[in-house]
């Protein structure tokens, strides 16, 4: 077999196709996070054994809450209605940041964050599936994304600089598969991005992770994508203890092609950068501050996921889910990176979780298309503007 050969049937065997337009990366990306949050979320906080031990073996697909119809009372999830297709904040988030973008239809910053996406969590009741009602988002969100809205809107904070002092977590970097899809096919403009709009939610390695989750989505949203490029992307872009659990979690990564056989391996990995510790529910007094020796941990095990993958929709967000910890997060990440490269989300998850959340996975994406589209050309015309100026004062002229 030759390697055109290989490659095609590697292709095949993962759904992937190597002419996926915008519109379909952009809709794989998006419903791909959604339904990844949605598998992820009534098994978060546990570990893979306790999880096992739950549901009787690892988890294939949608489950119930854990403690059952128990939910409503039971702690510490009470009152969030954690499964059956429900979504949790990071897809909420991610929608509010998709409407921000409709609202400016350009680049954003951590001034269009106090300016819109601040407003929009304070403001526009909408449906919470996990609250079962319709509520300001604001009343889902974790305290780490409360801070949005203590600091920008009553503490009046320069946006710039309001995510210091944070918790440092994966808040920012859950909801910015977004810019990674307007700067689809451009890691460094996502990067960039996602650094200045984050600048307003999380500082340090928090901050870091949400320019880094961007340009993987950007990474993998490049035509003839692959897992490695994904990750050789990220190499080339992130930074400190985030880069270096990255590297370490994606170097073991490799040796896997099944997450039943990685679960183990990957958390010894991440473990060295991770502050949160082995416990998940009771981290250490560590845990979620600034270093630059550290890294969240959602985003690499992410990556790793993929990577274990091969890129299978599928089998990175079972891997991620049945990893446990915040595996909500790392799914909602896992599914964003594969959806982008082209690997189909399964048609019975995304009708199971838009009709059981009340949600329409796919508007958003059909939005984001349209601004993506909309932003390019904008590009196109001040990068234009800026090489006649250049030539202008003696540059030299651009001669492709």
């Amino acid at each position: 077999m030759t390697p055109k050969e290989s490659k095609g049937l590697k292709e095949q065997e993962s759904g992937r196709s190597p002419l996926l337009g915008l519109e379909d990366r952009i809709t794989g990306a998006l419903v791909g996070a959604a339904v990844g949050d949605a598998l992820g979320g009534p098994v978060e906080g546990y570990s893979p054994d306790q999880i096992t031990e739950r549901h009787g073996g690892r988890v294939h697909g949608i489950v119930g809450p854990w403690h059952g119809d128990a939910w409503r009372t039971a702690r510490p999830l009470a009152p969030y209605h954690k499964g059956d297709g429900h979504v949790t904040d990071d897809t909420l988030m991610t929608h509010a940041l998709v409407r921000v973008y409709a609202r400016v239809r350009d680049h954003l910053d951590a001034y269009a964050v106090a300016d819109h996406l601040v407003p929009d969590l304070m403001t526009n009741p909408r449906w919470i599936p996990e609250l079962e009602t319709e509520t300001l988002p604001l009343h889902r969100l974790f305290l780490a994304e409360k801070w949005l809205v203590a600091r920008l809107s009553y503490g009046h904070a320069d946006p710039r600089e309001a995510g210091v002092g944070n918790i440092v977590n994966c808040g920012a970097a859950m909801y910015m598969a977004p810019v990674g899809l307007v700067n689809a096919a451009n890691p460094a403009a996502a990067y960039a991005e996602a650094l200045d709009i984050a600048g307003a939610h999380q500082s340090s390695y928090g901050r870091e992770a949400a320019g880094v989750l961007a340009a993987a989505v950007a990474a993998a949203a490049t035509p003839g994508a692959t897992p490695d490029s994904v990750v050789t992307a990220c190499l080339a872009l992130a930074k400190d203890g985030t880069r270096e659990a990255i590297e370490k979690v994606c170097e073991v990564a490799r040796g896997h092609s099944d997450f039943e056989t990685a679960l183990r391996p990957l958390r010894a990995a991440v473990a060295p950068y991770d502050t949160v510790g082995p416990d998940y529910r009771a981290p250490s007094l560590a845990a979620r501050r600034p270093s630059r020796l550290h890294a969240i941990e959602e985003l690499p095990i992410a990556l790793g996921m993929v990577l274990v993958s091969g890129g299978d929709y599928r089998h990175a967000v079972l891997g991620a889910v049945n990893y446990g910890r915040d595996c909500d997060s790392i799914a909602t990440m896992a599914g964003a990176l594969t959806g982008a490269l082209g690997s189909p989300v399964p048609e019975d998850w995304a009708k199971t979780v838009a009709e059981a959340s009340r949600l329409d996975l796919w508007e958003p994406a059909r939005t984001l298309a349209e601004v993506a589209r909309e932003v390019f050309r904008r590009d196109v015309r001040r990068r234009r503007a800026h090489e006649r100026a250049f030539t202008a004062l003696g540059g030299t002229a651009c001669s492709d």
